[in-house]
């Protein structure tokens, strides 16, 4: 029921100018130009990439119960129209909050680590330092090898600040005991083994995917508070290294970002990268959706926004193709731009 009340808040924040599809896209964190720009416009970014291994035919079953349930029409296209049923469902506030647009799966990297430093010490409290670790990545279990050394965990000390690491920053987070409960059933440790998600999902009498969107919600929350609060929870900070992305542009879009930034114009910025200028256009705007300051008097007036902000009020859209005939003087780029920066409330 969880997945399925995401699903459809996201069809509503689309609003029907896009295809099912989008929310797809979306969930999983595709990197194209669309769904990056769609980011931007429907101001998505909590929900970008939460769930990178949704597959189509999981999806597809989502949006057909919303359909068996009469929450929404399918129409021609793969585009669909949300009923008064579902209007009424859609009043009813999202629970959890998300972070996708910083991690994009990451999380999992921190508490893979985490798992294997917890089950370690485990069995170093015992004596046995012969069992099989819960994760077989390699460079995970080098990282954790290489954390371990460096705190001396030989001398027991490190298990007991750890501990209290976690017992101290897992209550400072507003996520319900519930979620917690998962993300720590899922540790293991001596004659402890972790929870699977199928164990889980018969637990909490949800489905693993609602499960496992809890487990994220609740992960997310929890990296956030110890990398903002580093000098409180040293260890935990160590752990999730590099997890957070702060450099949320795409490598190519950081490296027309640098040259846009030197002053070169997007015409010139094609010509040094021998790329479309379509595609330079992408990156401007892929820039101006993660950057506040972004200099938009080089492309729009003061006025030429405002038309445009009234335009989205006045006729209840994001569609670039309404828009551009409301004022036409703007390109689709220029419209873009503005869309990028979201509606009236964020220009303040």
């Amino acid at each position: 029921m969880i997945f399925q009340t995401l699903v459809l808040n996201l069809l509503g924040q689309f609003n029907g100018e896009r295809t099912v599809s989008a929310v797809f896209h979306l969930l999983r964190g595709k990197r194209s130009g669309q769904t990056i720009q769609d980011v931007g416009i429907f101001n998505l970014h909590d929900y970008f990439g939460i769930l990178p291994k949704l597959n189509r035919k999981q999806f597809d079953e989502q949006i057909e119960r919303l359909s068996d349930q009469q929450y929404i029409t399918i129409l021609p296209e793969n585009r669909y129209v949300i009923s008064e049923l579902g209007q009424t469902f859609l009043n009813q506030p999202m629970k959890l909050s998300f972070d996708g647009w910083h991690y994009r799966g990451n999380e999992h990297i921190f508490f893979a680590r985490l798992s294997l430093i917890v089950q370690t010490l485990s069995y170093h409290t015992i004596g046995n330092m012969k069992f099989a670790p819960i994760q077989q990545n390699d460079q995970i279990q080098l990282w954790v090898k290489n954390f371990l050394v460096r705190h001396q965990y030989q001398n027991g000390e490190l298990q007991s600040k750890l501990l209290e690491e976690i017992i101290s920053s897992l209550e400072k987070i507003e996520v319900d005991d519930r979620e917690k409960s998962i993300v720590v059933n899922r540790l293991s440790g001596v004659n402890q083994p972790g929870f699977t998600w199928q164990q889980l999902s018969n637990h909490e009498n949800l489905s693993e995917m609602d499960v496992q969107l809890l487990y994220i919600s609740c992960l997310q929350s929890w990296i956030n508070e110890v990398s903002f609060n580093e000098t409180k929870f040293p260890l935990l900070s160590e752990v999730a290294t590099q997890v957070r992305i702060e450099l949320t542009l795409t490598e190519s879009a950081n490296t027309t970002a640098k040259l846009f930034k030197k002053g070169y114009s997007i015409d010139e910025i094609s010509a040094i990268r021998n790329l479309k200028s379509s595609t330079i256009e992408d990156h401007i705007v892929e820039l101006a959706m993660n950057e506040r300051k972004f200099p938009y008097d080089r492309f729009l007036s003061k006025e030429d926004i405002e038309k445009v902000l009234q335009a989205i009020e006045d006729y209840q859209t994001k569609k670039l193709k309404v828009l551009h005939e409301v004022v036409p003087n703007l390109s689709y780029f220029q419209l873009r731009l503005v869309l990028a920066r979201g509606d009236n409330d964020t220009w303040n």
